[in-house]
């Protein structure tokens, strides 16, 4: 048998070596388009930071490693083209020399993962204007801020991205400011939690624009523009655009696969697209919302993870299913942690659940003991049955340790009153 994965990172990556682990025959191609493989893209700004100083670390794997332990044979710089379903081929392109071949395949892989929002406004091919994808990019931002030593940075968007840049630029002695186009920060927070995130950047320094809409980026002498609809421009040094991302699902809907909400590819439980032979995993696919059961779009690494390890599973012939994501997500700003898992209420009352909300502040741990602090925890609740929809938490130490639980009772559909059962 003949596995070729499209895409070398989370899903990927993991799919690879569980493949390895069930096959020990199978011939297994990793084709990557970029210079790296299975790095943390959760760890990136925080080499831009100067929290990780080795570049090293930002990799768990390179295709050397992966040789030398799995025998999985790792193709970086080199891109997939388009898919002949009926050939069962992949034409790849080595983007060193633009060279062009035919890769056989018995079951393919796609996790080819997200791509960055355009937002559609001029500018945006500024040499001063950043995204952060690939370790590429990152080691791009890295090198700007040791060689231009800037002063002053935008940042465009107010998710996950956005603020771990905002806090790591910050705590390299820049002047930020963060412009969001919605109300608060953290879509994943409710307006009144996410308003604990808003004051806490402000306290360390960070200017924070809400209801901003970006028009534009311009050319300074020695700096970059951004434009406003409504009061003064931003000059800043550099800028970071990151306002989300879309799935990259270009290879799959030229190949004819079926997708399904914002063009992302449409897989079974089983992972399987509308292709038997191609399965598909990560931030390119829709999943189903494990709470609502409706079709979602939920980029985060674990899930990933967990896709690559079931794929490989069905195409090595154990009967395994993906039974949906939560979205369950932590997230360090400074020493506050933001953690959350499931619904906002927000989401829940879109989502046409009637849906209820309580907020508490437990102490972190028994009051008596030195250090206690207070956390703020939001649990969304349905009103008839209790059943537990989703929690936010914004504190400090152990706000982690309660979002897990939290996660737990929901993926167990546990309700309000089970919790107080717990031990």
């Amino acid at each position: 048998m003949k596995v070729v994965i499209i895409g070398g990172v989370a899903g990927g990556a993991t799919a690879a070596a569980r493949l390895r682990r069930l096959n020990e025959t199978a011939e297994i191609v990793i084709i990557e388009r970029t210079g790296y493989v299975s790095y943390a893209n959760c760890g990136l700004p925080y080499y831009i930071g100067g929290v990780i100083t080795d570049r090293a670390k930002l990799t768990l794997q390179t295709p050397e490693s992966f040789w030398d332990r799995f025998r999985i044979d790792v193709r970086v710089r080199q891109e997939a083209v388009s898919i002949d379903r009926a050939a069962r081929t992949v034409s790849i392109r080595r983007l060193d020399d633009g060279s062009v071949y035919a890769e056989r395949y018995d079951k393919l892989i796609l996790s080819p993962g997200a791509r960055p929002v355009d937002p559609g406004v001029p500018g945006t091919d500024s040499e001063r204007l950043f995204t952060l994808r690939t370790v590429e990019d990152t080691f791009r931002i890295h090198d700007f801020v040791e060689r231009e030593h800037p002063q002053a940075a935008t940042i465009v968007g107010g998710g996950f991205i956005g603020l771990e840049m905002a806090e790591n630029l910050r705590e390299r002695g820049l002047d930020i400011t963060v412009v969001q186009r919605g109300s608060h920060l953290m879509p994943t927070l409710d307006q009144d939690m996410a308003a604990i995130l808003h004051n806490h950047l402000r306290k360390h320094g960070i200017r924070v624009l809400l209801d901003a809409n970006v028009t534009g980026f311009s050319a300074l002498d020695e700096g970059i523009r951004t434009a406003l609809a409504e009061g003064a421009p931003l000059d800043a040094d550099l800028a970071i655009m990151a306002v989300g991302v879309a799935p990259e699902s270009t290879l799959a809907r030229e190949a004819g696969l079926e997708l399904g909400l914002r063009g992302a590819i449409k897989v079974d439980e089983h992972l399987r697209t509308s292709d038997p032979d191609i399965y598909a995993v990560g931030d390119a696919i829709e999943v189903k919302h494990a709470v609502t059961g409706k079709p979602a779009l939920i980029a985060l690494a674990g899930p990933a993870n967990k896709q690559g390890r079931i794929a490989a599973d069905n195409i090595c012939g154990i009967d395994r299913t993906f039974k949906g994501s939560q979205g369950s997500s932590v997230l360090k700003m400074f020493d506050l942690t933001v953690a959350t898992t499931g619904l906002t209420l927000r989401a829940a009352q879109a989502a046409g659940l009637a849906a209820d909300a309580v907020v508490l502040t437990p102490a972190n741990h028994a009051t008596y003991y030195p250090g206690s602090e207070s956390l703020v925890m939001k649990v969304v609740f349905e009103q008839k049955t209790g059943r537990i929809l989703g929690a936010q938490i914004v504190g400090g130490a152990g706000s982690d340790k309660r979002i897990d639980v939290i996660a737990t009772a929901i993926r167990a559909g546990m309700d309000a009153t089970d919790l107080t059962e717990l031990d």
